[in-house]
This record gives structure tokens, C-alpha cells and sequence, in this order.
């Protein structure tokens, strides 16, 4: 709370009888252990009085606005205008949005720091800042509901419990990744949910060393070396965790990729490709060729991959796939996980005398790997495989860089699907409104480039807003968007004749042979 005051605060709220002398010495001696807590908010802490009542009269006092702020005042999602960092440490939150204004709680005003850092925040986003005071407990309430789970952290631990909460709780808000990152005065740990980090918790530094030594331990890592290590934990039972330790300037970081092993397969239409069985049937259904998916990492490769197979997979069909790791185990289907001795191309060699229909490649990670999957799929097999690259024509290209022929190219491959994660709205809190003319000029555009035409009239969008549900970030849960590529004989006349990447576009566009969902 603001310090700017003639008298102590304690004074002034004995003389307008908001509390008692005794009320004080109470406070002040809970003060001796909790050094760092303001009278005011040990008061509210104690519950000696009325808070709404309290933070009014400090307000008064101070000569701030006051509100006893709840998670129910806060009317904007936080996360829109400041990061949860910088709303940690001003111990600020934005709550309500108006005609160009900006309702913030701060714990502390008297903190000139960190008020400017959030007000010029907020100027550089067009909004003028009104500060009100809250008290410190009402601000970590509201925070904590941003931080994937923190209030499940035990912080108190040893250090295997810690690690074992913070994986837990990683598990419990559906994380993909866990980041477990050495700052300059903490060790921050961050949540990957829906493909947006979000802080869990930071804590001191004086238990680094263990926390590392105990990582290293569990993902079965050396722990005198401190260069970059990949290891595994197989401490539960339902998943399988990657481990990737990094050094940076201050020490180690460490991210854990969350595997789960038994997890159910979507159907592809649920992932959200195009809800068309003829489509799907011409993409995939196929002999003597490849088809690969392309994506960076973390855009769902794998996922649309199983849910190819599961699709296709009959008991007429001998299905292999070759993985790293096995993530979700399919009935009906012989799958390989490759380690250092049994790599994708020499595991591909031998499942190929395993008279094989249909051929699962985890990922074409070099030329080798690709010339024997091309091989494949000249030979009376279907191959799926992935590879990194930004769009379903520039697979043709980096086929081409991995030293792939222009002919194999065309004779083999029969359909790309490059393919992007996005944020699906959170169904409990979205907001219903019209489409603004803006919207609609950009839907439209996007339309006519692929020849498509929109009917927008009538039609509603939803705005995020947030909610315990999503963490207050508006989403929950993702859904794919993809394009399709399949080749036809003009594409590959092109692909044998070395035509660009934007020529074979542009016969995709104008044979209407390339989909795009969205």
C-alpha cells in the first residue's frame, strides 16, 4: 500500500474506529514474522475487521481509488494486456475495460516502478491508466488462476515432491510441455496448455542444484555434465516423458515433453479435417505411394498421422509403424519405437522383409530415411510418414534438398497435408457478437484467393473472454487447420520438369486440386 501519509496507517484507522489498539499490536506482531507484509494487509489477513469496509478507508487515507477486488470484477482477460510476468512482480491487475480506459489494482502504489512499467504498457496499446489499491492476498487469488496450477504446487516439499507436484499438476491442466527455466533471482517453471506457455510458479534460487540433480537422476541423465543431455522419465505409468536439458547464463534449463501412452485416437474428421469421405478416401486410400504431413514441430503431425491409420487399419491389412517414441498403442498394429542402435532407415530395412501393406515412418529426418521410404512406396506399399517444412507444396522442395530425383518425386508421392494447430474457444465463457465490417473484408479475401465464397450474413463470431475453465485465457483445447495437396498427372509433368514451388501452386489453385480447411 501507498506509504505517503502524515501519520501511520495504523493511527488513522484506530482514529476513524476501523480497528482497535489492539488490533494493531496484534498486527504489528504478526509483522515480526512476516517482515515484508503492510499493516493493512495483515488486517485483512487476520480478519479483524471488515475488508470492505478496511480497503475503503485505506483508499480514503491514501488518497487512491479502492476496491476489494474479486475474481468477478475482473472483466477483461488479464493476459491481453500484460504478460502474467510483469503482472507477478507489479503485483497489478488489469479488471476493467471503457472508452479508451483501463481500470488496474495494484497491492502496492507507493511502488512508482512498477506502476509506470505497467501504465506506458498500456499507453503503447492506447489505453489511459486508472490505478486503484487492492490489498496483496486479493491480487495473488486473481493471479493464481493464470498460472496453470500453481495452487497445486507444492512448494513446501522436498525436492522430489516439488518435482513430482509440478509434473502433476502439468498433467492436470493438460500441458504438452513442461519448461523448468534458470532466471537471474528465480527458477521459473512454465506450462505449455493449447500451444500458449503459461507460468506456473518461480521460486528461489537456493534449491537449484537439487532440483537439477534430482531431474538428472529421474531422466536417467549424467549429472557432472553440463552440456545438452536427452533422457527419458518412466516414473508414471501413463506417460512417457522426453527430457532436454540446455545450459544457458544462468545455470540449466530443462523442458519435459508429456507423451500420454494410452490415450485415445481422434477420428480425422474430429481433428477438423474436411468432413468429406470422398476427400479423405482419394488423399489416403493408396497403393504404391507416400503421402506425408507436413508441420513444425508441436503442430499435431502425429496425431493426424494415427488418426490416418486408425482409419485405414482392417484386419485384412498388415499395418508397421516405426516411431520415436510409440505414443499412443493401436490394437491390430505391429509398432516399432527406434532408439541409437535402430535408427528409422534401419528399422524401415528390416520391416520391409515383414511383408508389410502399410508403412508408418515416424519422421523423414535425412536423405537416407527418404530414399528408402520413396523406395517403399515404389514397391507395392503405402508409406505415411512426416517432415518439417511450412506447407504442403514446399515438401516437394525439401524432398528435393534431401537429394530425392524430381522423378521419384512425381511417381511416388500422391498427397502432402501441411496443417496448423489453433486455439479453439472456450465454450463456457465466449461471448456471442456480429462480425465487424473489418472481419468480413478479410473473410472475404481469403475466400477469393482459393475461390471460395462465404455467406457471412446472419452470421455470429465469438469473442474470448476467460474463465476458471481455460485459465482465463478464452481457449480450451486446440483444432487443426490443413491444406491438401493431391498430386494429379499436370503436377507431376511439372514436378519431373523442375517447375517452382510457386508454378505447382499455382496448377494446384487452377485445377482446384489443392483444399484448404479452415
Amino acid at each position: 500500500m501507498d506509504m505517503k501519509r502524515k501519520q501511520p496507517l495504523g493511527i488513522e484507522l484506530v482514529k476513524r474506529g476501523i480497528v482497535t489498539e489492539a488490533d494493531i499490536a496484534k498486527a504489528l506482531d504478526y509483522q515480526k514474522t512476516e517482515s515484508k507484509k503492510k499493516i493493512g494487509d495483515i488486517l485483512n489477513i487476520l480478519k479483524l475487521c471488515d475488508p470492505y469496509v478496511l480497503i475503503d478507508a485505506m483508499g480514503d487515507i491514501l488518497g487512491e481509488k479502492a476496491i476489494y477486488l474479486t475474481e468477478g470484477d475482473v472483466k477483461v482477460n488479464i493476459l491481453d494486456y500484460v504478460s502474467l510476468d510483469i503482472a507477478q512482480r507489479a503485483k497489478a491487475v488489469p479488471f476493467e475495460v471503457e472508452q479508451g480506459r483501463i481500470k488496474v489494482c495494484f497491492a502496492d502504489t507507493s511502488n512508482r516502478r512498477s506502476v509506470e512499467t505497467v501504465r506506458l504498457l498500456l499507453l503503447n496499446k492506447g489505453l489511459i491508466m486508472d490505478k486503484y489499491i487492492t490489498f496483496e492476498t486479493n491480487i495473488n487469488v486473481v493471479l493464481s488462476s493464470l498460472q496453470g496450477g500453481s495452487d497445486e504446487i507444492d512448494v513446501n516439499a522436498d525436492v522430489s515432491g516439488f518435482l513430482d507436484s509440478v509434473i502433476k499438476s502439468a498433467m492436470e491442466k493438460r500441458a504438452s510441455d513442461i519448461h523448468i527455466e534458470p532466471m537471474q533471482n528465480n527458477l521459473r517453471v512454465r506450462y505449455r496448455v493449447d500451444g500458449q506457455l503459461l507460468t506456473a510458479i518461480a521460486i528461489g534460487t537456493e534449491k537449484q542444484a537439487q532440483i537439477i540433480g534430482r531431474l538428472k537422476a529421474i531422466s536417467n541423465m549424467y549429472q557432472e555434465k553440463q552440456e545438452s543431455q536427452d533422457g527419458r522419465i518412466l516414473m508414471y505409468p501413463d506417460y512417457n516423458i522426453r527430457v532436454s536439458s540446455q545450459r544457458n547464463i544462468y545455470g540449466e534449463k530443462f523442458v519435459l515433453r508429456l507423451l500420454k501412452k494410452n490415450e485415445d485416437v481422434r477420428q480425422i474428421f474430429d481433428l477438423g479435417f474436411p468432413s468429406d469421405e470422398k476427400l479423405v478416401k482419394n488423399a489416403f486410400n493408396k497403393k504404391n505411394s507416400i503421402t506425408i504431413i507436413a508441420a513444425p514441430t508441436g503442430e499435431g503431425k502425429t496425431t493426424t498421422l494415427y488418426s490416418i491409420i486408425d482409419y485405414l487399419n482392417r484386419p485384412e491389412i498388415n499395418i508397421t509403424t516405426i516411431e520415436d517414441p510409440v505414443e499412443i498403442r493401436i490394437d491390430g498394429l505391429n509398432q516399432i519405437e527406434v532408439d541409437a542402435k535402430n535408427t528409422f532407415a534401419n528399422s524401415l530395412r528390416t520391416v520391409l522383409r515383414q511383408d508389410p501393406d502399410i508403412i508408418l515412418v515416424g519422421e523423414v529426418r535425412d536423405t537416407e530415411t527418404a530414399e528408402i521410404a520413396m523406395q517403399a512406396g515404389q514397391t507395392g506399399h503405402y508409406v505415411l510418414s512426416t517432415i518439417h517444412t511450412i506447407n504442403s507444396i514446399e515438401v516437394i522442395t525439401r524432398l528435393r534438398k534431401m537429394g530425392i530425383s524430381n522423378y521419384d518425386i512425381s511417381s511416388t508421392l500422391a498427397t502432402s497435408v501441411s496443417q496448423r494447430l489453433v486455439r479453439r474457444l472456450c465454450k463456457d465463457c465466449a461471448k456471442e457478437r456480429d462480425f465487424t465490417e473489418e472481419e468480413k473484408q478479410i473473410i472475404n479475401g481469403i475466400g477469393q484467393k482459393y475461390g471460395v465464397k462465404f455467406d457471412l450474413e446472419g452470421k455470429k463470431t465469438y469473442d474470448a473472454v476467460g474463465c476458471k475453465k481455460c485459465n482465463n485465457s478464452g481457449y480450451y483445447n486446440r483444432i487443426g487447420i490443413f491444406e491438401i495437396l493431391i498430386l494429379n498427372e499436370k503436377i507431376r509433368e511439372l514436378i519431373v520438369n523442375n517447375a517452382s514451388a510457386l508454378e505447382i501452386r499455382n496448377e494446384a489453385l487452377k485445377d482446384r486440386i489443392f483444399t484448404v480447411n479452415c
